[in-house]
């Protein structure tokens, strides 16, 4: 969805921000970074950017009470996108901030980044960008080099390497009155406080509800439907569970478009079961406050994505799996009474 080969970095100045509730500082620089090193510069657009290339969700800003220009970062960028003059006193307003809302003890300390790129690429279009990043994690570097007749080696503490950006987001200059076009990155694996503050109390960012978060969020509910909802209404074997998720996975590949009638017969194929999963995403669409639409476009991408989560793996015990592809008619489920134990029989027609 993003690519970058015409890009180009403009603008750069470096932050750092402490954490207030452990008695650290922000740090501002002067003046933006002057980069005059090409290889520096290459290095940079593979740090700031390349993680993105594999994002998809599009986000927007926006406030609790309806008002964008109360989001604190909204509103300094739109300020650089329509006044490029004030980029490096945004960028300094924008690490002050960062810090006021870092309310967690747990919050790392690092350097922020504020960057602004040409022809950034999404969903076809080329835009401006006004880029926010955040490095957290430092490493130690060795270095070999050659001496003498032989090599020396030397290493550099709190380096950053250029393959881990912590957190970060793209801000592209269009759809400026629905709160722009967003894609955000946070490489934070846990959901408390200390991780969510990024998104949630910098950015403070919604999804975009177009057809990839639709699919994506349909795909979602089903696939826990199936593997936690339906164990409490129904006995039900994993098998059947396999089937239903293969039904599921086969009717968004090949449909262009998915209607929750349509899909209700041809997937679950029963009216308690339809009926069952319309109520249970009716309560994902309450408790997440996102609703989703009971007909739209299917997005490949959302599809491609949510593939690699669905199992088509049937485990017994630790000595054999079953991979189920495709009819569940071919294969039985049984139980020895002279060995105590479950079993399955496979029919097949040949044997690769």
């Amino acid at each position: 969805m993003i690519s970058f080969f015409e890009a180009s970095l403009k603008q750069l100045s470096i932050h750092h921000t402490g954490n207030k509730l452990v008695e650290e500082y922000y740090k501002l620089s002067d003046a933006p970074l002057k980069i005059e090193d090409e290889l520096l510069g290459n290095l940079l657009m593979q740090y700031f950017l390349k993680p993105f290339e594999k994002v998809n969700e599009v986000y927007r800003f926006y406030h609790p009470n309806d008002n964008l220009e109360l989001n604190e970062v909204f509103h300094f960028a739109h300020e650089i996108f329509e006044n490029n003059v004030l980029f490096h006193e945004d960028s300094q307003q924008l690490a002050k901030y960062l810090y006021d809302v870092a309310n967690h003890p747990k919050i790392k300390s690092g350097e922020l980044y504020v960057a602004y790129f040409e022809k950034v690429q999404i969903e076809g279009e080329q835009l401006d960008v006004l880029g926010i990043f955040k490095s957290e994690t430092k490493d130690t570097y060795l270095k070999v080099y050659p001496e003498l007749d032989g090599f020396n080696m030397s290493y550099e503490q709190e380096a950053i390497s250029i393959n881990k950006l912590d957190k970060g987001c793209l801000i592209f200059n269009v759809e400026r009155e629905d709160g722009y076009k967003v894609v955000v990155l946070d490489q934070s694996k846990s959901s408390n406080d200390s991780a969510v503050y990024w998104k949630d109390e910098f950015l403070k960012l919604k999804i975009r509800n177009d057809s990839y978060n639709q699919t994506n969020n349909v795909l979602g509910v089903y696939k826990n439907f199936v593997t936690q909802k339906l164990d409490d209404d129904y006995e039900i074997s994993k098998a059947d569970k396999i089937d239903l998720l293969n039904r599921s996975m086969k009717y968004f590949k090949e449909k262009e478009t998915f209607d929750m009638e349509e899909f209700g017969n041809e997937v679950i194929g029963n009216a308690e079961g339809i009926e069952s999963f319309k109520n249970y995403k009716k309560n994902y669409e309450e408790e997440y406050e996102s609703p989703i639409a009971d007909h739209f476009e299917i997005a490949e991408s959302a599809v491609k994505k949510q593939a690699r989560a669905y199992k088509s793996v049937l485990k017994l015990d630790k000595n054999f799996h079953i991979y189920i592809h495709g009819n569940k008619d071919m294969i039985e489920k049984g139980y020895d009474d002279d060995k105590s134990m479950n079993f399955y029989k496979v029919y097949f027609r040949e044997e690769e």
